[in-house]
């Protein structure tokens, strides 16, 4: 074992590649288990740390100032700020606000989300039709945001209808879309009734707020009695592996498709973009469901 320990030490040299996550709160994350197996699936000359990190601005210069700071990660609470120290965004994620990943070309910084394209990615890897669909996102927060203009951009569905409890965040998400996509937005605060109301007519159900996430399982905002036949529920929360919410789901014969699906996407598509090799996808993959299990 300490042979091992030494020969991954000297492996780190001048050329090495460096990718980071910055969040605050960060030292929960898995992106550094799942980057650094992905590296030496590959035999790729890349290193992966996490940095808790409170003045982003500071961070970027010095990304932007190191010459081997090849990527980065971007984590709450930082997902928007990073956005005014890029110098490129892609136009769909001008419009959604915030990006999550940052690639460092010789001190050019590019930003760009794949939390949407990881999400669209999960749903139509699933088999599922959203062209022509209704789709209802329980939540407006920033994957929602991230989510809903993937899905307006790239899968046409018929309609995107948002419920949340946070009236101005609702608002300001339903105007975006509104103002920045070709599909039908609606929106209404949720309640009871606004939920049994767009459970009724919804085809594909993207939950997006933090009910059911661990610590806090056995919690689910739809009550099993709104689910129809023929739904897809989709819920980005992947800790625990299996939410209320898609329990109670499956219960019902409905299809359903894990947070996992979303959160390895995701981490695929930065790491295509830090290293230009396609990823090891299922080693990826088998950190994260051997973390979550642990």
């Amino acid at each position: 074992m300490p042979e091992k320990v030494i020969k991954d030490i000297r492996s780190i040299n001048t050329r090495t590649q460096i990718c980071a996550i910055i969040g605050n709160p960060v030292a929960h994350s898995l992106s550094p288990a799942i980057h650094n197996a992905a590296f030496a699936e590959l035999d790729l000359d890349f290193v992966y740390v996490a940095f808790r990190v409170e003045d982003v601005a500071s961070a970027l210069a010095g990304m932007r100032a190191m010459e081997n700071f090849r990527g980065m990660s971007v984590t709450i609470p930082h997902k928007v700020e990073v956005i005014k120290h890029v110098d490129v965004v892609e136009d769909v994620d001008r419009h959604i606000g915030s990006v999550n990943t940052v690639i460092n070309d010789s001190g050019r910084l590019s930003g760009l989300g794949t939390d949407g394209p990881g999400a669209l990615k999960a749903l139509t890897d699933a088999g599922v039709e959203i062209n022509g669909k209704t789709v209802l996102m329980l939540g407006a927060g920033g994957a929602a945001r991230a989510i809903a203009f993937s899905l307006a951009k790239s899968a046409d569905p018929r309609k995107i209808k948002i419920l949340d409890i946070d009236a101005a965040m609702l608002a300001q998400l339903a105007a975006d879309l509104a103002g920045g996509t070709d599909t039908v937005i609606a929106s209404d605060t949720m309640t009871e009734k606004t939920l049994a109301r767009a459970m009724a007519s919804a085809d594909i159900i993207i939950h997006c707020t933090p009910v059911g996430m661990h610590p806090k399982e056995g919690i689910s905002i739809v009550p099993p009695a709104l689910f129809r036949p023929g739904q897809v529920v989709f819920d980005i929360v992947y800790t625990p592996l299996e939410t209320k919410l898609l329990a109670d789901a499956k219960s019902k014969g409905l299809q359903v498709i894990s947070g996992v699906d979303m959160f390895v996407n995701q981490a695929v598509l930065q790491f295509e973009r830090f290293t230009g090799s396609e990823a090891p996808v299922e080693v990826m993959r088998k950190v994260v469901l051997e973390h979550l299990k642990a």
